[in-house]
Formats: structure tokens, C-alpha cells, sequence
């Protein structure tokens, strides 16, 4: 129910359950982790992919009736990590393709990734507040610092959803497409990312990472330790070859 394909230096990571809207179950999330071990692990990826089957809905979150009903404080407090941590642990650029629901879990899914495209069909909520609990996947954290204090607590507060327009107005996806330009948007973006060294790009991202939980101080030196790695790497040779040479770059991730 999870499909992860690799073409072109992208991993594509589906969730394959239509017919439920995407709803992760536990095995589904299970899967989610060991994929992200795996595209980690893959030299051939260089960036990854995150959609799901169909036009209906991105992910609906998780799979009402696979909850335990009866657990314990202890339990749910005790569990593994949510499906949607095992993406945050992805050091590779990872880009959200949403159509149709991102709700829930869905919309975890979606702010664990580093840039979110969306076409005009996608709508995004976190409806939990109605069931009578809280996000449980991370969304408290991550969605304030996309679109705020006020605009995160008017959607968790009231468990309404967004439509694409407004979740761009508001910060929460950084571009919206129409419904037939999105894929080609999402992949293009991906080859170009793909295209680049692994070593930038990835130092890039852990560079930004560390700024949202560090002060600038602390930040700034680990952006030179990461900038010191680059220099010492033959993908930056190779760059500085290519530029003086008028060509394009040839990166090995070396």
C-alpha cells in the first residue's frame, strides 16, 4: 500500500490506497520508516517525492478504524514514533505533491516535507480537535513556523479546512498549480535538485534545518562547518572546473 520507485536520481514515495483516500494504517507507517531508511541509504537518490494514488486525496490521515479504541495513557504515550516522524529524518531534499485532502496525518505528512506544491483540487485541515484530540504527528511544532501563531491555532482550533489558494496565501504551500501542470512542476523541480552535488544540496538543507531550532550564534557555525565539508569535497573541484570551463558540472557526491 506504500509504492517507492526510483528513476532519474528521484525517489517516489506513494501512499497506494485510493480507495480509502490514502489513510495510513499501521503497516503502511511501518513502511513509511523502513523507506526512509532506504532512500537515506541509496546513492542513486537525490531527492524524493512524496504523493498519493489518484486525484481524490493526497492522505486523509490515518486510518480511523486501525486506531486502538481502548489504549492506555501509557500506550499511545509509549508508541513509536507517528508515521510522519520517519520523513523528518530524510537528510534528502523531499518535495509533497498534493491533490485533492491533506487532513490530518495528511497535512503532517505535508509540513514534514521541505517544499509543498499543490494544485487547485488540494485542501488542507487538521480535523482532530472534532474527534476530541490533538494532532499527535508533530503539527503544533512545525505548522507555526510556516504560517504562524494565529493561523495555526484558527485551523487546529476549529478543525476547518483551507483550500489551496488560501493555504498559499497563508505560507502554507509555495506554489499552487493547475491540475494538469503539477506533476510536471514537482518532477522538474526534483531533476533540477537531482542535477546538483548531493553534498551541497544536503548540507544545504541541514544548514536550514538547524537554523529553526538554534540560536543564530550556534547556527552560523555549523553553517561554516558544513561549508568547510563542501570545500573539501571533488564536487566542489568539479564545479569550479565546470564554471571555468563554460560547462555544465558533473557532481558524484564525492
Amino acid at each position: 500500500m506504500v509504492r517507492y520507485d526510483v528513476a532519474d536520481g528521484i525517489a517516489t514515495i506513494t501512499l497506494d490506497r485510493p480507495a480509502k483516500r490514502n489513510a495510513v494504517t499501521p503497516e503502511m507507517g511501518r513502511e513509511l520508516a523502513r523507506l526512509a531508511r532506504e532512500a537515506n541509504g541509496d546513492p542513486r537518490v537525490r531527492a524524493v517525492v512524496l504523493t498519493g494514488a489518484g486525484n481524490v486525496a493526497f492522505c486523509a490521515g490515518s486510518d480511523v478504524a486501525s486506531l486502538p479504541p481502548d489504549a492506555t495513557f501509557w500506550e499511545i504515550r509509549n508508541r513509536d514514533l507517528d508515521y510522519t516522524y520517519s520523513l523528518r529524518t530524510i537528510r534528502k531534499p523531499l518535495l509533497a505533491l498534493v491533490r485533492g485532502y491533506a487532513l490530518g496525518g495528511g497535512l503532517e505528512l505535508a509540513l514534514m516535507c521541505d517544499i509543498r506544491y499543490a494544485d487547485e483540487t488540494a485542501s488542507f485541515g487538521a480535523p482532530e480537535v472534532r474527534l476530541g484530540w490533538t494532532p499527535g504527528g508533530g503539527a503544533s511544532q512545525l505548522l507555526p513556523r510556516l504560517v504562524g501563531y494565529g493561523h495555526t491555532l484558527e485551523l487546529m482550533l476549529t478543525g476547518r479546512r483551507v483550500d489551496a489558494a488560501r493555504a498559499l496565501e497563508i505560507g502554507l504551500v509555495e506554489r499552487v498549480f493547475p491540475a494538469g501542470e503539477l506533476e510536471d512542476a514537482v518532477y522538474g523541480l526534483a531533476r533540477e535538485i537531482a542535477e546538483l552535488s548531493p553534498i551541497a544540496v544536503e548540507a544545504v538543507k541541514q544548514a536550514v534545518r538547524i537554523s529553526l531550532s538554534t540560536p543564530p550564534e550556534v547556527g552560523m557555525q555549523a553553517e561554516n562547518e558544513l561549508f568547510a565539508l563542501c570545500f573539501a569535497s571533488e564536487d566542489h573541484r568539479e564545479g569550479i572546473r565546470a564554471f571555468l570551463e563554460k560547462r555544465r558540472p558533473e557532481f558524484r557526491g564525492r
